[in-house]
């Protein structure tokens, strides 16, 4: 009997152990926008566009001025964050397609797109799940589809979709708008996450919070609306309706910074606001150059909010280059958590930059998109605003304050690095002193231009990218009008 009591004593003095040391790990809250652009927020933007949960967020953790979305568009930038890798890893590069625009206009067959992430590639929620975390993903999935897998075979306990007037099937791909007085189902979605975190309050959890907001169609309260339409705005600001959009999503993010709050859960929870790509054609980001689905910075530069208690400063501020690629191993090293058996992840944990503690390891962040996107962004290259598009096959890197896009048909096409004074294949900007990609000094830094021309190069054969070299046999172009803005 003695032996039975002092087992017993044992038994429950490891369960509580185990139960301490669970209760040490953070919670993982991380708020994903559709579409935000990197000047709309009240914190950075032009004082039109109001997001005091936001601006809150800001004053109480760590803002990054300089970071990125690892795709110009939705499915792919969704892929890279929950996979942690880049796109030539999954092959996830658009949205359904890598040849969308007019075909005659193309000079290189597209590489093909993988449309959806697939289930043997082990994801962010599931490498948290095999740490102890619950996992729940609320909103916008966009990554099922032929050769893609659901929320829950991709390690999610719990998944709801919703626009705010019913649950949608799980993986549904679609936009619409919701009731007036939950627009875009912001409202909805954030109650679902607030429940799953009260649920799982005991243990550690990973909330996932992929808003619909504010990719299209726009939608806002009838009274925020009204707010906004009474306000003055600058030439450069968007149409009332984007901003209260905007709005509305933030005060969901007010929503669930309260629960937080109330659960007594915040000094303890690690929480991450970006957004999946730049915004479209509807807002202007000045100074930054083009919009969603390009790759100049207004097509993938975010805003990024990161506040951890005890770890981030309150009010502080980074400007060193990061990329939603750098979330999965950040939340496996907050976590105590091992990058999974075989996973490759071509991000860095942003711990050491969080506490203030040391600089990253790496000297570059990349992007590649080896296929077509139609429909010009606003100042995007010449011709594709002559030829309709928004991107042509291009791979970009950023290093330091340097960044270079070298695009695939002139590179292929055009002779290549012996022509590349001339054949237009490279872009150089130096963004401390030019973040609005407005001055090319390809042929004036050459140093530097050949530097970044050679990590790039490098770069595609360490992740072995598939790059277009087949000339397009339906290449023929026509009388080039000016393009169209997308809707």
């Amino acid at each position: 009997m003695r032996r039975l009591i002092a087992l017993s004593i044992c038994l429950l003095t490891l369960l509580n152990l185990s139960t301490a040391l669970a209760a040490k790990k953070p919670n993982i809250v991380l708020i994903f926008a559709d579409d935000q652009g990197w000047m709309d927020t009240g914190f950075q933007g032009r004082g039109y566009i109001e997001t005091p949960n936001l601006d809150r967020l800001a004053k109480q953790g760590m803002t990054f001025t300089s970071a990125y979305a690892s795709a110009g568009n939705c499915a792919p930038s969704r892929a890279c964050l929950l996979s942690g890798t880049y796109t030539p890893r999954h092959d996830v590069y658009a949205v359904f397609s890598t040849i969308r625009g007019k075909k005659s206009e193309m000079r290189l067959v597209p590489i093909p797109n993988r449309n959806g992430l697939a289930e043997s590639n082990v994801t962010l929620a599931e490498a948290l799940k095999e740490a102890g975390y619950a996992t729940g993903h609320f909103g916008k999935w966009h990554l099922d589809g032929p050769d893609g897998a659901l929320p829950s075979e991709q390690g999610f306990d719990v998944t709801l979709d919703s626009f705010g007037d019913g649950v949608l099937k799980e993986g549904t791909e679609t936009n619409k708008k919701g009731p007036p007085e939950d627009p875009k189902g912001v409202f909805t979605l954030t109650r679902k996450a607030c429940e799953f975190m009260e649920e799982n309050q005991e243990r550690p959890f990973f909330c996932y919070l992929a808003h619909h907001a504010i990719h299209g169609p726009l939608q806002a309260q009838p009274e925020t609306l009204a707010k906004f339409e009474q306000k003055e705005k600058g030439k450069l600001d968007p149409n009332a309706m984007y901003a209260g959009c905007t709005y509305d999503m933030d005060i969901s993010v007010g929503m669930l910074l309260e629960k937080l709050d109330e659960l007594k859960l915040t000094d303890n929870t690690l929480v991450v606001f970006t957004s999946d790509n730049g915004a479209t054609q509807a807002a202007a980001q000045e100074p930054l150059r083009g919009n969603k689905g390009g790759y100049y910075e207004g097509g993938i530069r975010e805003p990024f909010l990161v506040r951890w208690p005890g770890v981030t400063k309150p009010g502080s501020t980074s400007d060193v280059p990061v990329i939603n690629v750098d979330l999965y191993p950040t939340f496996l090293a907050a976590a105590g958590a091992q990058v999974p058996a075989g996973k490759t992840l071509d991000g860095e944990s942003l711990l050491p930059l969080l506490s203030g503690d040391a600089p990253l390891k790496r000297e570059a962040i990349f992007w590649h998109f080896p296929g077509y996107l139609n429909t010009p962004v606003i100042r995007g290259r010449k011709l594709d605003v002559q030829t309709g598009f928004r991107s042509r096959p291009v791979t970009v890197i950023r290093k330091g304050d340097w960044k270079l896009h070298l695009f695939h048909e002139e590179w292929q096409l055009d002779g290549g690095r012996e022509k590349i004074a001339t054949n237009n294949a490279v872009e150089l900007y130096n963004l401390k002193d030019d973040i609005g990609e407005r001055n090319d000094l390809a042929n004036a830094e050459t140093a530097k231009r050949d530097e970044l021309v050679d990590d790039l190069l490098a770069w595609w054969k360490a992740v072995d990218a598939k790059v277009p070299t087949e000339k397009n046999p339906r290449y023929n172009p026509g009388p080039r009008k000016a393009g169209q803005k997308s809707k």
